[in-house]
Parts: C-alpha cells; sequence; structure tokens
C-alpha cells in the first residue's frame, strides 16, 4: 500500500507557521495531492480557519499539544483524513508549544506508520529569537531546532546585518549538520524543500572541518537508520574506549536512539558527557583526529547494537 508523506511544521509561537503554510498551498505542485492538519494549544482553533478557505482539506486538533493532550485524537484525525482525502502529502502544523519530538515519535509508531511515511521537519525561527540566550535556554525551543530537517529564518527582514550574522554563525554550528538553513521573508518557503528529509541509511561520510582544526587531520562520521536501537552501557563503554581506539582523538559526538530515547553524547578535552535530546532523523556519530581506523571504529560502533 502506498504510504503518504508526513511533513511536521514546527516553531515557536507567533514565528509565522500559518503564513508559511499559506505560501506553500499557493505554490503547491499540481502533481501532488496534499491534506493538512493544524494543532493549537487553545481550544478554539483559529488557523483552521485561515486555512481552510481553498481546495486543500483542513482538519483541526486544538485544546492540546499533539503528544499529549491531543495523541488518541491525532490517531483518529489522521485516519479519517488519509480516508476521505487519499493524498500524497500529509502537512501538520503543531502548536508553538507542542514536544516535536513526541509527535514524531507517535508518527513512526502503529497504526500511524503502517500509513505514513516521515519526510522533512521544518523548523521555522525568527533570527532574532535565535540569536537570544534566553529562547536557547527553553528546552521546547532547543527541541524544535534539534528535530528540524530543514530550519527557516523567517521575518528576516525585521532583522539587522549583526544578528542575521551571529544567525548564519551559530547555525554552521548546528550538531547533527541541517539539510538545509533558509532565509525568507513572508513565510516563502519552496515546496521543494519538503523533499529535503537528511535521510539516512547506514553510511560513511566526512564533515567539515572547523577553520582552527590542522589540515592534516582527518573527520569521520557514521550514520545508522533511525530503526537502529543502541544499548546504553555498551554505548558507554565504547566511548570510554574512543582515546585508546583513535590516538590524539580532539572530539568525538554523537546522536544515537538508546531503547526509546535519544541521547547526544559529546567527547571533548578528555572527558565526555550525555545530554537528552530531540533529533530523531537517524542514528550519527563523528569523530575528529589525526588518524582514524575507520573499519575498528565502525566495528565497535556496531557492537553497541541492541
Amino acid at each position: 500500500m502506498k504510504q503518504t508523506v508526513v511533513n511536521l511544521f514546527t516553531g515557536f509561537l507567533g514565528v509565522g507557521k500559518t503564513t508559511a503554510l499559506r505560501y506553500l498551498i499557493a505554490h503547491q505542485p499540481p502533481d501532488e495531492k496534499w491534506a493538512i492538519i493544524v494543532n493549537e494549544f487553545g481550544e478554539v482553533g483559529i488557523d483552521g480557519a485561515v486555512l481552510s478557505d481553498g481546495e486543500v482539506p483542513v482538519a483541526e486538533i486544538a485544546g492540546g499539544c499533539l503528544c499529549c493532550v491531543a495523541g488518541p485524537q491525532m490517531t483518529a484525525t489522521v485516519a479519517t483524513l488519509l480516508r476521505r482525502a487519499k493524498p500524497d502529502r500529509l502537512l501538520i502544523e503543531a502548536s508553538g508549544l507542542a514536544h516535536a519530538a513526541g509527535v514524531i515519535d507517535e508518527l513512526r509508531q502503529p497504526p500511524l506508520s503502517e500509513a505514513l511515511t516521515v519526510g522533512a521537519v521544518l523548523t521555522l525561527v525568527d533570527p532574532r529569537q535565535f540569536v537570544d540566550g534566553q529562547y536557547q535556554r527553553q528546552p521546547m525551543y532547543r527541541d524544535q531546532i534539534t528535530l528540524a530537517d530543514v530550519l527557516v529564518a523567517n521575518k528576516v527582514d525585521l532583522a539587522d546585518v549583526p544578528t542575521l550574522e551571529a544567525f548564519r554563525h551559530q547555525t554552521a554550528a548546528l550538531f547533527p549538520p541541517k539539510a538545509l538553513v533558509a532565509e525568507v521573508r513572508d513565510g516563502a518557503v519552496d515546496p521543494a524543500w519538503l523533499k529535503l528529509d537528511n535521510t539516512a541509511r547506514t553510511q560513511l561520510y566526512r564533515p567539515r572541518l572547523t577553520r582552527e582544526m590542522p589540515s592534516d587531520w582527518q573527520s569521520r562520521g557514521w550514520t545508522l537508520a533511525p530503526e537502529l536501537a543502541f544499548d546504553g552501557e555498551r554505548l558507554v563503554a565504547f566511548f570510554d574506549s574512543l582515546p585508546r581506539r583513535v590516538p590524539g582523538l580532539q572530539r568525538a559526538k554523537g546522536v544515537f536512539r538508546v531503547l526509546d530515547d535519544w541521547v547526544w553524547l559529546n567527547w571533548t578535552d578528555g572527558q565526555w558527557g550525555a545530554t537528552q535530546v530531540a533529533w530523531r532523523r537517524d542514528n550519527r556519530f563523528e569523530l575528529i583526529a589525526p588518524q582514524i581506523d575507520e573499519a575498528e571504529v565502525e566495528a565497535a560502533l556496531r557492537a553497541c547494537l541492541c
């Protein structure tokens, strides 16, 4: 059975998600049939009314975040919309207060996973908020950024040059890197970005070295499918063994699915720490060192899988 591609739109309150969806609808590819689900935290939905004045079917889930209060309602709403509209692509506008990682987890679980395949997650941000430390300290805001495949800075016409320069500098350092970081005004999101899902199968890639790294150093990275889960104890032992496995190790970092949670591990200056994160696209590991035995590292990494 053909699966419908689902794209999640997330972003903080007032960043312009509905405006971006209206722009997308106006530029919808003629060969694709779309449907939209709008989630609003308030009990009275407004965005759905704004979007439902065209030919694209729109359903609303109001009164709570998709991943908690309205979770069961989302399953029923999606099922009904798929049955009636039979879309090629489903766009979900999550509330600005939504725990976006929980939404992705729900979409990947039966029965929704039997009818849907998760495509690119687009997160809209206001660059003025993005460079403000008060926003970055909010876990929900960080999660929305971390989860994104495509990070879109909206309202760039309202930001000054130093703010945009700071935004570009900070986004260049994001890990995992985004499939695309874009700057727009008036919600002008390109429909082609819906297909930039940064999808990873098991593969080796070469991350870009930072400017301060010597030119003769190597950087290597591995991505594994998100369905693969790691054993936490083995992963800890693996990170403890890295200085021995990789002489001259300067940096090691990764995001891993550990059972049903996702964690970010970071090794630097002889120490490493772990933090729970919202990333859901793939398992990803990266090393920087003078010399790296790719086969040995990959074998040790795979030995940590459940």
